[in-house]
């Protein structure tokens, strides 16, 4: 990774130096015709604004980080010669203003952020960003002078490249002579999974506060460097819509948002309506987009001492496309953009004492609202897996919320943290507003109708026990938690045999990376007390067995020290296969753990977004790239060669009853198939997986909708859906898909209304909603009440396979990884339970009829 990094760096430098002695060209000048004929690659933006920073005194061009294809991350800084000669000097006296809220010199410039091309296919954006720069950069008017000697202008042409070049080649290699404005044209039918998401298929601008890639990670160390007055957000919307600028739906921001900041907004927005006034341009406000979650790149400034602003143009998804406004030409909403990204400078400008006295009163306003609150801080603890209590902790400091550890023996409300387990993070620090937003656990609104989700809570998310507490814990830190390195020992050789525990995150890894190397393991069925040099030690289910006296290789103990030092887990060894307490380490209960071959089930009829988050987890937490394969060449492939295969959410209507013959025989001959919400939903239908469940239509019958006006249709719709809310399991933890999992609560994210019932027989059911389960985020109560009846996970025996499904995504937006546990166990335990199931005969594995 670093060596690649550093190549294309010093490319890009070479590529600069090339540009050193010319003057910046236009954009027509440079690519060879005017921009909105074709839609730029993100290397023909990088390759423009190489050239424009190389030819002017008043741009400075950075690499801040790449993606995961490696593709350059870019940011644009432009400002008048004087202000980029104390560049450093002006960041740091306006930190200083935010940290502090002290008044500072009257010319310190106004920090504005334009970020275009979050969703790779809302192409107008990142084209009209080179327009904006060569405007800036080239105008001698003296209001863009005035602009540039007032502000420091951040622009990042391209959120998401990997998804813009895959957008920007499937547009251009379809235009002809002429282009075609037919809205059924193939031009104008991205194939899955689109340009939107980025490499992992994920959505980025849901990304703000889960940081799960590296171009939401980059992106975060910017703002948190600059801190932006303004963060203008540029986005694409369907081709039959106008343009769109907030303010949005009053009744549908954050609750927690700052009334100034809506004010600011709408201020703003008064120069965005006269701009698009001269041009005679359509557009609206306060109509649509909530401003509601806040991992979203226009709600997130919001809790952050800056204004975010929303703009979706009417999208022609190519080069021109008929609307019910007349054909819409690319050119045109590329134009669009451009006007609205200089009404933003405007604005900003104009506003600029406002802004700045916004954000100075923020941080007082931050302190005054910590103090008055009945909750002090929060305290988190986990036990069991310090490496997810780590990752939680290091996202918080991402998000420069500060941490402090509890380093003794404290008691709260019948509850004991222990020193090195628990922390404290205090609402008395700058980021209150975000820190509030990330532990929220509210479940009703004003406003109940949500474009996102409305829950997101961290700790729930982590699987991390945490409390509101109302005073200061004892033995609290000084100094707050930060990242350490930290090394682990390799027992020496010649053990009996070595064993690592399974509750850490890092185990799976571990366990792939000795699988890979042909390491033979075995995997604790039941909990034991193995012996040990340091005495009895207790190891539970799911611990790792290394025995000396299988491994087939004679460097396996060279393998095994290589492994574990890269995954950093520590491994014990131990004396004797006779335990002290438990099974023997020559049971049957030490069950073989394979390596796991797996089919993701991933193209059309298949949620793609929840189909990368599969992909990725599986990855990030155990190590295994799966192979991707569409539902419609299922009945084509060798399916032998899976040892497992997983359906996401989707609607798997392609597969017909050959391929679910085939997936019944593969599994009946030892595979384990894994299938969540409409994967589950469709291995319902097929008979697959032997439950009853409700769908959307049994769901929506549990809302009247009797005697309503046609006024209320848009409430009902918004109670008939789950937008998105987390709920508590109770979990059976003697189940080997438990493994690892201490806590018998866990909460899972909910956004759908697909349910799975409770089976009646023994040993099924792995997870269980609990009685009240709402945790966070809204749900109707009479959704809410059949929820608590509902399943959450069920598996059980297939001829020599298993099958298993889940109501919820395990894996939601990456970051779910208490939840994902559930499916990483099925890779290394899928076979280690068995439940027999009936033929299903008398029961309804229909999921279109209402149980």
């Amino acid at each position: 990774m670093y060596k690649i990094t550093t190549i294309i760096s010093v490319l890009v430098l070479g590529f600069s130096s090339q540009f050193s002695m010319a003057e910046p060209q236009s954009p027509q000048q440079f690519f060879g015709y005017p921009v909105g004929e074709w839609h730029l690659r993100h290397d023909q933006i990088q390759m423009y604004f190489q050239q424009l920073a190389a030819g002017s005194d008043k741009a400075q061009l950075e690499i801040i980080g790449h993606t995961h294809e490696q593709k350059p991350l870019l940011q644009l800084i432009i400002s008048s010669p004087e202000n980029l000669k104390k560049l450093e000097q002006i960041r740091l006296q306006h930190l200083t203003q935010l940290s502090t809220g002290t008044e500072l010199a009257d010319d310190l410039p106004l920090i504005v952020w334009l970020g275009y091309g979050v969703h790779g296919n809302e192409s107008s954006g990142p084209n009209a960003s080179v327009q904006v720069a060569h405007h800036l950069l080239t105008s001698t008017d003296a209001e863009v002078q005035d602009w540039l000697k007032n502000a420091v202008i951040l622009i990042q042409p391209s959120l998401n490249p990997d998804g813009l070049e895959r957008f920007a080649t499937w547009a251009n290699m379809h235009k002809g002579k002429s282009p075609v404005a037919d809205p059924q044209s193939r031009e104008h039918i991205e194939p899955w999974p689109n340009g939107r998401p980025n490499h992992y298929w994920f959505d980025l601008n849901r990304d703000w506060l889960p940081l799960e890639h590296p171009e939401s990670r980059a992106r975060i160390a910017q703002f948190y460097k600059w801190r932006p007055a303004v963060v203008g957000d540029f986005h694409e919307m369907g081709p039959n819509s106008t343009f769109f600028f907030q303010p949005g739906i009053p009744t549908r921001t954050y609750p927690l948002t700052p009334s100034a900041n809506q004010q600011l907004t709408a201020k703003i927005a008064d120069y965005h309506a006269a701009a698009l006034d001269k041009k005679g341009r359509l557009y609206y406000t306060e109509e649509s987009f909530d401003d509601f979650y806040v991992g979203k790149g226009s709600t997130y400034p919001d809790v952050n001492a800056s204004v975010g602003i929303l703009f979706e143009q009417a999208s022609s998804r190519g080069h021109l496309q008929d609307s019910i406004n007349g054909p819409l030409p690319f050119s045109k909403t590329v134009e669009n953009q451009y006007i609205t990204s200089l009404s933003t400078l405007r604005g900003s400008v104009a506003q600029k004492n406002a802004l700045q006295s916004y954000q100075k009163a923020f941080v007082l306003e931050s302190e005054r609202l910590a103090a008055d609150d009945a909750t002090q801080g929060y305290v988190i603890a986990e036990a069991a897996d310090k490496t997810r209590l780590e990752a939680l902790l290091t996202l918080l400091k991402q998000h420069q919320i500060k941490a402090y550890p509890i380093n003794e023996r404290w008691q709260h409300k019948g509850q004991t943290y222990q020193k090195g387990q628990a922390y404290y993070i205090p609402l008395q620090q700058s980021q209150y507003l975000l820190l509030k937003a990330a532990f929220s656990t509210q479940t009703n609104f004003q406003d109940n109708t949500f474009y996102d989700v409305s829950a997101w809570t961290l700790p729930y998310a982590f699987n991390i026990e945490f409390s509101a507490v109302g005073r200061k814990p004892s033995g609290v830190a000084e100094e707050q938690w930060l990242p350490q390195p930290e090394s682990v020992l390799m027992p020496s050789a010649g053990a009996y045999a070595y064993a690592f525990d399974w509750a850490d995150q890092k185990a799976p890894l571990l366990t792939q990376a000795l699988l890979e190397q042909g390491v033979v393991l075995r995997a604790a069925s039941k909990p034991f007390f193995a012996k040990t040099a340091d005495g009895e030690q207790a190891f539970s289910a799911g611990a790792i067995i290394i025995a000396a006296g299988l491994q087939q290789h004679n460097n396996w103990f060279e393998l095994l020290g290589k492994a574990q030092q890269k995954a950093g887990l520590a491994i014990t060894a131990l004396t004797s296969g006779l335990t002290a307490k438990g099974q023997d380490l020559g049971s049957n209960g030490f069950v073989p753990v394979t390596k796991p071959n797996v089919l993701l089930v991933a193209g059309p009829d298949v949620n793609s977004t929840e189909a990368g988050e599969v992909w990725f987890n599986l990855e990030k937490l155990a190590g295994v790239s799966p192979s991707l394969i569409e539902p419609q060449r299922l009945g084509r492939v060798d399916l032998s060669r899976y040892t497992h295969i997983i359906l996401p959410d989707g609607s798997y209507n392609s597969l017909q009853q050959k391929e679910q013959q085939l997936l019944n025989q593969w599994a009946k001959q030892g595979g384990v198939l894994w299938g969540h919400k409409g994967g589950a939903a469709f291995l319902v239908r097929s008979g697959l997986l032997k439950a009853k469940a409700w769908n959307s239509a049994d769901m929506s019958m549990l809302i009247a909708d009797q005697g309503l006006s046609y006024a209320d249709k848009e409430s009902l719709a918004g109670q008939r859906r789950i937008a998105g809310a987390i709920y508590q399991t109770q979990l059976d933890l003697s189940h080997p898909l438990t493994f690892g999992l201490s806590n018998k609560n866990l909460p899972v994210f909910k956004n759908g209304t697909f349910l799975l019932a409770p089976s009646e027989e023994p040993f099924i059911n792995v997870a269980l909603y609990t009685d009240k389960p709402q945790l966070a985020g809204y749900t109707a109560p009479e959704y809410v009440s059949r929820i608590a009846e509902g399943a959450a996970v069920v598996a059980h025996n297939h001829g020599e396979g298993r099958v298993i499904g889940m109501t919820d995504n395990p894996v939601f937006r990456g970051y779910f990884v208490g939840s994902s546990r559930l499916l990483i166990n099925a890779l290394y335990f899928g076979k280690m339970f068995s439940a027999e199931s009936s033929d299903g005969e008398g029961e309804d594995a229909n999921e279109d009829e209402a149980h």
